[in-house]
């Protein structure tokens, strides 16, 4: 029996379907991997000129301008990689780039920002990239201030989130939870917006989804803290690292919340809004 006789043509179009397809299915599952590697490319190729140490857990790439502000850097990203991991129970899976840019301008071009855009530290795909303290303390501060007030605690933080959640996470979940454990680890936490006697007031979670970068920061940022907060408060701190397993496993934030607190997430959701007004 003769067989059927396929164009040529039609068998190169189908493989290539099959290959796109195999391609975006890999992706697909392996998405943090595959971010994580070509920002590390990105970083490789944007800072060829940059020197470089290594620490016990830390590659620190470094401008000429900066030589004397490194061992600061070192000291309190290591700090930070000890009370963080012990907090969290586990450790980072690799080792991890630390960038310190020397002004805000080139900090800001790294990401494609505006050149005005001002940020201490920025956590993306494996990465940390930090202002230099130059920038913003003298020679006299100690390092212990840069400990406490400088950035590498809560970008690492972001790492951490960012391991466990497998990169399924929410904006205002990774902010909220940095806070607390640097809270926890430092002492630091921002001021409240309501301190100066303003009428507290809040978001609705959705809202905090949707559009965080759009909000009012304070707020957003404190009500992201209030969440995190709440959960440790009503159900055990252990319950926020339940979450974050739920999501590493693909689940939803609200589906997480929903299996870690025994109630549907509209409901939970209520309680928490009125936490907030009976205690704020």
């Amino acid at each position: 029996m003769p067989g059927i006789r396929v164009n040529a043509s039609f068998k190169s179009v189908s493989m290539i379907l099959v290959l796109i397809l195999t391609i975006t299915l890999l992706i697909s599952k392996n998405s943090q991997a595959v971010m994580r590697f070509m920002v590390g490319q990105e970083i490789n190729l944007t800072t060829t000129a940059f020197y470089e140490i290594r620490t016990d857990h830390y590659n620190i790439k470094y401008t000429d301008i900066d030589v004397d502000w490194v061992p600061m850097v070192a000291l309190a990203a290591e700090e930070a990689y000890g009370s963080v991991s012990q907090v969290f129970g586990e450790e980072p899976s690799k080792r991890t780039t630390i960038v310190i840019y020397p002004d805000s301008s080139s900090l800001a071009r790294s990401f494609g920002w505006d050149r005005d855009e001002k940020a201490m530290g920025v956590y993306w795909a494996g990465s940390i990239r930090v202002l230099s303290p130059r920038e913003w303390m003298t020679p006299q501060d100690s390092t212990d201030r840069f400990v406490q007030e400088g950035p590498m605690a809560h970008e690492f933080i972001h790492l951490m989130v960012d391991e466990l959640t497998r990169g399924n996470y929410n904006r205002w979940w990774t902010e909220g939870v940095a806070q607390y454990v640097e809270k926890r680890t430092t002492g630091f936490e921002f001021a409240s917006p309501f301190t100066g006697g303003e009428e507290t007031s809040y978001y609705h979670l959705a809202s905090l989804d949707r559009n965080f970068d759009k909000l009012d920061q304070s707020i957003a940022y404190w009500e992201s803290l209030q969440v995190i907060e709440y959960i440790a408060q009503t159900s055990g701190e252990e319950s926020l690292f339940q979450i974050m397993a739920q999501l590493g496993d693909g689940k939803s934030l609200s589906t997480a919340i929903e299996k870690t607190q025994g109630v549907s997430y509209r409901t939970w959701e209520q309680e928490f809004y009125r936490y907030l007004e009976n205690n704020y």
